[in-house]
Formats: structure tokens, sequence, C-alpha cells
């Protein structure tokens, strides 16, 4: 007995002993968490409850009623906030009022704008209302009458199937193409809308079927031929059209008040000045990266070189796992950022299909990385166009910029430090900061051959271009179709990849900044490591890991909770990041 005591003794002691070094040798962020409480946060997370909720609810995404609500909800939420005693608040609650007083008003001011929105569709949709009123009251439990549902289904079909052929009438007055885009895709919307409304009593009420189940068919039949009559004949796009590429820009009003909630105290011009600049950079080094490879000054033919330079099939998935570790590995060597073992072995790699290559040519990343490569059933253009635009040296930047120190770890750290901060989520800080890390890898050498260097000017000459057709896109100055010749003549993308990328871009799944989010964001966290690892205040490891511990908020609130920048009650964006630009 003694001996089996000594024993199990002798082995507690050694998993003591062991315990401190397993932690050292792999860094846990939970171990160190210990993130000061915010009043403010319960406050932000009551309120993304009550927002939920209302989500579910109004299940109508253009009724009117649910505009409303919305709108009440943001209004007692800041009139709420306005009587918290501010000057009360610690530096970490008077930055999660600002960006929550911030993220209110910019939602009423997307409310407002949807409902110009719709009414410059209204012409276009007359039976919307009708539509989301029959929603609207299902989910307040007032239950139809089979009999008069029916007659205003009749009657819906009718209205329908008038505000097509009044279209149809020669010299009839036809909308813009944007607008009669935005109306297709909101007729769509309205075609589920009504299946909801109709599936909750088919079948379920005998009676109900009775009368509306034929009436049903023929408004569900008719909005369906409408939205194919608008995007057809009034927008101009067939179904195997797979070039035109509509958007619908925003103005420069709307551009301004965006970039009053990202925080950006620039005007779009001024960005667009910036982004030729760092254009202009990228021209120059792409020349001396040609150079290197005997192609003198003509950059494209270094880039066609670059492209040539593509794995055979089958062996892209290795080729990524091996520059994925790549970066990691340089990550930690050079005590850059604290990389948690859970991050750096948790992440999964898939292949992306045919059809998201479409509008994705390229990879797409976090927790799992989508791997853009062709497949056998693909054309041999397309195969050929998916291989030489996803080249080892295209790729290098792509995978660190997805997974770590990019979008994987960012995901990592953000689910588990201030996750109530998600609402607050900015492209500014995810984007930005996944390109910030191509800037500083590009300044430590870590990009170090003509081929790498062409692959990493690549995208970075592809940032700027976002930010130059994006704004002049939605300045109304530019066609989706200069967007894509752009990417084309100046970049050097393929043009089926020039396609997807700018319908992409335009396709209405992203806001109008997000383009141009990557660059600037990147530029914003380049200046401010400057600021602090550039002046000693910070090491790397430092500003690094306390940015990933914020959350997805706009750079200038990172830079006031690291700088402990004084914060008023209605704080404006004032930090001109750019050196070299005239105020």
């Amino acid at each position: 007995m003694f001996d089996l005591i000594r024993r199990c003794s002798c082995f507690l002691l050694i998993v003591l002993i062991a315990l401190p070094v397993t932690f050292a040798q792999t860094p846990d962020v939970l171990v160190t968490h210990n993130e000061p409480p915010s009043r403010i946060r319960g406050i932000i997370e009551k309120f993304s409850e009550d927002r939920g909720i209302l989500t579910r609810f109004y299940s109508a995404p253009t009724s009117p009623n649910r505009a409303a609500r919305f709108k009440q909800l943001y209004r007692d939420q800041i009139q709420s906030l306005e009587r918290l005693n501010y000057d009360s608040l610690n530096h970490d609650e008077q930055v999660d009022y600002v960006l929550f007083v911030n993220h209110l008003n910019h939602e009423i001011r997307e409310l407002e704008r949807g409902e110009v929105q719709m009414a410059e569709m209204a012409s276009l949709m007359p039976f919307a209302r009708a539509i989301s009123d029959l929603e609207d009251t299902r989910r307040k439990l007032e239950f139809a009458d089979p009999a008069k549902s029916a007659a205003l289904l009749n009657e819906l079909a009718k209205q329908v199937l008038a505000t097509q052929r009044s279209l149809e009438v020669p010299n009839a007055a036809k909308p813009k193409r944007t607008v009669a885009n935005r109306a297709a895709r909101t007729v769509d919307g309205l075609r589920r809308t009504l299946r909801s409304w109709y599936t909750f009593y088919n079948a379920h009420d005998p009676t109900f079927t009775w009368w509306c189940e034929s009436p049903y068919k023929s408004v569900d039949d008719a909005l369906g031929k409408y939205a194919t009559f608008i995007t057809e004949k009034l927008v101009g796009i067939r179904a195997d059209d797979r070039t035109t590429i509509i958007g619908d820009p925003i103005g420069r009003d709307a551009l301004i008040e965006e970039l009053k909630f990202e925080m950006i105290p620039y005007t779009p011009e001024e960005l667009v000045e910036i982004a030729n600049k760092e254009f202009e950079w990228c021209v120059a080094e792409f020349k001396k990266a040609s150079r290197e490879m005997g192609f003198g000054d003509d950059y494209m033919k270094a880039i066609e070189a670059v492209k040539q330079k593509y794995v055979e099939p089958g062996k892209q998935p290795e080729l990524i796992k091996k520059q994925a570790y790549e970066a990691i590995e340089y990550m930690e060597k050079n005590d850059l950022l604290t990389v948690p073992k859970l991050a750096r072995d948790g992440w999964r790699m898939e292949m992306m299909t045919p059809e998201r290559q479409l509008v994705a040519p390229f990879f797409l990343g976090g927790e799992t990385i989508l791997v853009s490569y062709p497949t056998d059933g693909m054309t041999h253009e397309q195969k050929m166009m998916s291989m030489r635009g996803n080249n080892p040296h295209f790729a290098r930047a792509v995978t660190h910029h997805e997974l770590i120190p990019g979008h994987h770890l960012q995901g990592f750290m953000t689910r588990r430090y201030r996750p109530y901060r998600e609402m607050f989520r900015t492209p500014f800080w995810g984007e930005g900061w996944a390109l910030y890390w191509e800037f500083i890898l590009w300044d430590r050498g870590f990009t170090a051959t003509p081929e790498d260097k062409i692959g990493a000017l690549f995208w970075r000459s592809h940032r700027a271009a976002r930010i130059l057709f994006s704004l002049n896109f939605h300045l109304e100055k530019w066609t989706p179709q200069e967007c894509v010749d752009l990417l084309v003549d100046k970049v050097g993308h393929e043009r089926d990849n020039a396609l997807a990328e700018v319908r992409r871009s335009f396709s209405g799944d992203y806001g109008p900044l997000y383009q141009m989010a990557y660059m600037m964001g990147g530029l914003q966290f380049y200046q401010l490591h400057k600021d602090l690892v550039g002046t000693r205040k910070m090491t790397d490891r430092q500003f690094h890991d306390a940015i990933l511990k914020e959350g997805s908020i706009p750079v200038e609130m990172v830079r006031a909770i690291l700088t402990k920048q004084k914060l008023s009650k209605d704080h404006r964006p004032s930090w001109r990041y750019y050196p070299g630009l005239k105020n």
C-alpha cells in the first residue's frame, strides 16, 4: 500500500511540475483572460436580444410596420442612453457608449434610406403593402378568413398582371435600370413572403385550402413571371447572362454618411486621391520586381510569367497547408503576436464549389479556408483562368490573409474577448487588419523573391483598385464595365475573375464601403503601428494582442482605446491617418 501511495505521489508531482511548462509552450488566451467589466455591456446585450425577437417577429422585410417598430426601438434606446451620466463612466464604458450611439443612429438612417428606395420602386410594386400586411397580420395571430383571403389573392394576381402590362405598352415610361434591378429582387422577396403566409394555413386548414389554393397559385405564378419580365425587359439581363452587372449606386451624400458612421474623416474624393497614390506606389514596385525577373518595366509580362507557375491539379491543398504554417511560424519566431494553440491547430480546409467560384474566384476564409481551384467539369478556359489566378505566388498573401494572422485568428479572438461588440462589426477592422499584415510582412522582408513580390503587389494594387472602382461607381462616375476593365488592364486580373469580383462587389450582399475598407482599414492600422510600436510605446506583441482583444470596431476607436484618448459624448472622427494629404 505504501509503495502504491509513493508511486501515486510521484506521479502527481510530475504532473504538477509539467503543468506550468505545458501552459508556457502552448499559450491559451483563456488563461490570461481578464476583461474589465463594462456597465454598458449589459445594455448592449439586452438590446441585441430585443432586436433579435423583433427581427424574427417582423418576417416581411418590406413591411412599413417593421420599419416603424425598429425606428421606435432605436430611438427609445438612444433616449435611454442619454439619461446616463456619461462623465461617470470609465474609459471602456465611454468607448462602448460612443460605439452604441453611433450604431443606433446609423440604423435609423439605413431605415430611412430603405424607405426612399421603396418609394422609388412604388410604381413597379403597387401590391407590395398588401402582401407584407398579410404576413404582419399572421404574426399578430389574427387569423385569415378563407373566403376574404381568396378574394384578396385574386385581386393581387390581377394587379400584378396589370402592372406588367402597363410596362409592356409601347413608349411606356421605363424606370432606371438600377431601380428596376432592385425591384426585381424585391418582387422575389415579396413572393417568398406570400409563400410563408400561405404555407402557414395551407393543408392545416382544409377550408382555407379549398378557397385559396387556386388564386394563390395564380398570384405566385404572376409574381414569378413579373420578376423575370423586370429582369429581362427592364434591366436587360437574361437568365443565361454571365457578364452584365448592374449594381445600385448610392450617391455622394449617402457615401459621406457611411464614412461618418465608419469614423473616416475624409471625403470620397480624398479617398480616391489616396487610392491613386497607393496604386502609383504599387506600379513603381511592380517595375522593380519585373526588372529582377528580366522583363524591364513591362510588369504585365512579369505578372503573366508568375501566373504560369500554377501547381498541377490535386496539389493546391498541400501548397496552402505549407503557406499557412510558414506564416504562423514566422509570427511565433519573430514574437509578433500570440497564436493560441487551439487557433494554430483548429482551422480546417475545404474546396470551393464551381458555382461559388463564379462570384468568388479566389480563396475565402476564416476558421475554414475555402480553396479555389478548378474541377474536372469546368471548360478548359475556366480551368486555366482558375489555375493562373490562384498560382502559388498570388496564393501566398491570400493564405495568411484568410487564416493566421488574418481572419481565422480574428474570429478566434473576438469570440472570446468582448463578444458583445460583434454588433459594431466593421470591415475596416476585419478586412483592414488582414490587409495590414500584408504591409507589415512586406516591410519586414517576408516577401523576398521577385515572384512573391509580384504576387503580393497584385493583391495590394487590387485593394487600391477596389477603392477606385467602388467609390467611382457609387459616385455614379463609372460603369461596372469600366470597373472590370481597370482590374484587367491595370491590375492583371483574368477577365472572368474581374467580372466575378465586380459582380460580388455590387450584388447587394456587401455594404457600399466594404471593398474600400481593405486598404483604408489597413492604412489606419499601419499608421497606428508607426505611432505606437515605431515610437516604442508598445511592442509588436502588445500592440497586436491588444487590438485582437477589443473587438471588430472602427479603427479610430481602437486608437482611442490604446492611447486612452479622452472621448466626448458626441465624439466625431478627426484622425487624419494618411500623411501627406492636404486637409
